[in-house]
């Protein structure tokens, strides 16, 4: 046994020195950030590395003091347009820092940006390149949109500004647009997981739905990057009805964008692009309208004129006319006298004349 054994203050002091000299530079570290929380201006972190599966791998506590956090905190959002949070992979330039008490951690530096924005690009990429090699990428494509496409289902949050403007923009359009919302979480971890939910409790939904509508407010662009996930990207291009989004600005195009039948920049233009087609299809309508009452106008005057024509006809050839010009008609029995052969002397006859008839008795026959 040693008779002379160590304090545990000589021995973290051993091992702070142990550090120090073997571990005495600066080192740039890429990890993502599981848990983050300030407290007094200074940021505290746990890094952690996972491998393909998923797994842990290493993990360590970070800590960013309030003197550079602020500068580099403010660095960051201009750069990403995102601040910095939980679920992200950063890098970051550190240092190796052992305390006796609280033990080892990072002191953070400095961070790179661009490493965060590349992370999530060549995510993006690997989505896009997996979707085209399942063969879904393009098959909301092949939809038709209804004529009238009035039942929608919306996705969205329900107290997100972009859906009440869209719900009151539809609304105002004199249309009579039917839309039910299935709220959903829109940004973060867990949106995907939520969508899904949504698009799962439309399918089960019995009500005759046109169409599918996923709209967020515009965002920072890794607020957006829930819209590319794999699981939630192969749903939305599976799904039986056409989807239309607008869930970012100008700039922004998640893969799902990529991946719906229509993707519209914002819930405002949505709303628009559904109004625009209610238009058209009330101006064919009532084109059609119109051509119709043209040709029922025209068939009208062309029977008119037939019906015209007839009745000329019918008084060119009519009893009263022939008989104003002189001529008479003889019946006997009811039956009219076409021959000699048809009376007989004795027989009472009938001639009609224009203005009367005179009733006879034939007294002679003469052939």
């Amino acid at each position: 046994m040693n008779t002379n054994p160590y304090s545990l203050s000589e021995l973290c002091r051993m091992i702070e020195g142990a550090l120090s000299t073997e571990l005495p530079e600066t080192y740039w570290v890429k990890a993502e950030i599981t848990e983050m929380s300030v407290r007094s201006g200074h940021c505290y972190m746990e890094l952690a590395e996972k491998n393909e599966g998923g797994i842990l791998a290493a993990k360590m506590r970070a800590t960013c003091w309030s003197n550079l956090y602020t500068m580099l905190k403010a660095y960051f959002l201009e750069e990403t347009g995102s601040p910095l949070q939980p679920g992200m992979q950063i890098l970051v330039e550190t240092e190796v820092q052992y305390h006796a008490v609280y033990g080892m951690s990072l002191n953070i530096l400095n961070i790179d940006p661009q490493y965060t924005l590349g992370g999530l690009a060549q995510q993006r990429q690997k989505t896009i390149a997996q979707l085209q090699k399942e063969g879904v990428f393009d098959l909301q494509r092949a939809f038709v949109l209804p004529a009238l496409c009035t039942h929608i289902a919306v996705i969205s949050s329900e107290h997100a500004a972009g859906y009440q403007d869209f719900a009151d923009q539809l609304q105002r359009s004199g249309y009579r647009f039917i839309p039910a919302l299935f709220p959903a979480v829109m940004q973060g971890e867990n949106a995907p997981q939520s969508i899904m939910a949504a698009l799962r409790s439309i399918a089960e939904d019995e009500r005759p739905w046109d169409a599918v509508v996923i709209i967020r407010g515009g965002g920072a662009v890794t607020d957006l990057n829930c819209f590319d996930d794999y699981n939630l990207c192969s749903h939305c291009a599976q799904f039986p009805l056409p989807i239309l989004s607008g869930i970012g600005h100008t700039k922004d195009v998640s893969v799902l964008d990529m991946v719906v039948y229509l993707s519209l920049k914002t819930p405002t233009a949505v709303a628009a692009y559904l109004i625009e087609q209610a238009q058209m299809q009330t101006a064919r309508i009532d084109e059609l309208r119109r051509r119709l009452r043209q040709t029922a106008e025209r068939q009208i005057l062309i029977r008119r004129h037939r019906m015209e024509l007839l009745w000329q006809k019918v008084q060119m050839f009519s009893p009263e006319r022939i008989y104003r010009q002189g001529y008479s008609l003889l019946c006997v029995n009811g039956k009219v006298v076409r021959s000699i052969a048809d009376v007989k002397t004795g027989e009472q006859v009938t001639t009609y004349l224009s203005d009367g008839s005179i009733q006879s008795q034939v007294t002679h026959v003469q052939p």
